[in-house]
């Protein structure tokens, strides 16, 4: 039994269809890749997994450790151990680093607290260990996040989710907009997450990147998987990166 499983699902926005058949899964302790160009469904296909509304799934099913978590509300899947990373980062600009790792804490505490209990079994870090994954964070932990550059406050977005209890962490674009030099130390950084035992699916447009760390890719088009095997795989299956992701 995979760790993440969708089958066959459709995903709407409104009367758009999106997502059309669309089946992936991730194994538990690997970094799988899910590519395409620009409006293929990348970011609809985590959405779905994540229980966000929009989009609404209609047909097919999300399973996690085995559980159908299709029509979870996204607060509900969280507590099964997911947590999304989005491409907007949306850090708290007024607060410094070291209160959103705080903010973090206390929000896991009270869902604890108040919700039902929480189901996940996977990472829950310490700020120590964090500020270990993230040195530039533990360097600017008095600093603004809204003064934090933009590889920074990636960083810390990353670093809030793993403040959770996460066996599966979705990353999306997160080295949009980055130089060459901070994208290599975000990919360290989520290269030293994965050998922690944290399960992660990763969204990124940077083909050439995202294939460089991952175990597996998926390259979605159209709604549709187009390709489903290993990152050596793809990186010698020329036709289809310059087809579908023009490199």
């Amino acid at each position: 039994m995979s760790l993440l499983d969708v089958d066959a699902i459709d995903a709407y926005y409104g009367e758009s269809h999106i997502l059309r058949d669309l089946s992936l899964t991730v194994e538990e302790g690997e970094i799988c890749a899910l590519l395409g160009r620009n409006g293929a469904g990348k970011t609809t296909t985590l959405r779905s997994i994540a229980g966000a509304k929009p989009p609404q799934v209609r047909d097919g099913s999300v399973t996690f450790k085995g559980d159908d978590i299709t029509s979870m509300p996204a607060d509900d899947v969280a507590m099964q151990g997911i947590s999304l990373v989005p491409e907007e980062r949306r850090v708290f600009a007024n607060l410094t680093v070291e209160e959103n790792l705080e903010i973090a804490e206390v929000s896991r505490n009270r869902s604890n607290t108040w919700r039902r209990p929480l189901t996940s079994t996977g990472t829950s870090m310490s700020t120590e260990q964090v500020y270990d994954d993230f040195p530039r964070l533990r360097e600017r932990k008095t600093q603004k996040a809204g003064t934090l550059s933009g590889g920074e406050q990636q960083m810390l977005a990353i670093a809030r989710a793993l403040k959770q209890s996460t066996d599966l962490l979705l990353l999306d674009e997160p080295y949009e907009g980055l130089a060459p030099k901070i994208v290599e130390d975000v990919e360290a950084a989520v290269e030293r997450i994965s050998d922690q035992g944290v399960t992660i699916l990763l969204v990124e447009q940077n083909a050439a990147a995202a294939i460089k760390i991952a175990d597996r890719a998926y390259v979605v088009d159209q709604g549709g998987i187009v390709f489903d095997g290993t990152a050596d795989e793809l990186r010698e299956d020329e036709a289809t990166r310059e087809r579908y992701l023009g490199v």
